[in-house]
């Protein structure tokens, strides 16, 4: 379900696929929570191309690992976001608190 890979030395990509639903979201979130309290990653990067369905329990887990990632000074991205569940973030208004790129070259252009 979840993969995670290095693109530099600093960067964490996690891509989920199908559905992050309260079924999956806290494995995801510890998932999440364990890279980014190693000392490995400074920079985490959600590539949600893969994501049908996104629920409220999916959408906490973000935020808390966002949450997480703010207190201790790294950096935490989205990017890909299918228009059926960026609507969500639209929604909930959160489409404004995290860092959200268009794809992934996109994040990786941003730190040119």
């Amino acid at each position: 379900m979840m993969t995670s890979n290095l693109i530099s030395a600093k960067v964490s990509t996690f891509k989920p696929s199908g559905y992050v639903s309260a079924a999956n979201a806290s494995s995801f979130e510890q998932q999440l929570k364990d890279a980014i309290v190693s000392q490995d990653y400074s920079v985490f990067l959600v590539d949600m191309s893969g994501v049908e369905f996104l629920d409220s329990a999916g959408l906490m887990a973000l935020v808390s690992a966002c949450r997480l990632v703010q207190t201790i000074g790294k950096r935490f991205s989205l990017c890909s976001i299918p228009p059926s569940v960026r609507i969500v973030f639209e929604l909930t208004g959160l489409d404004s608190v995290f860092e959200i790129f268009g794809s992934s070259s996109a994040f990786e252009a941003s730190f040119d």
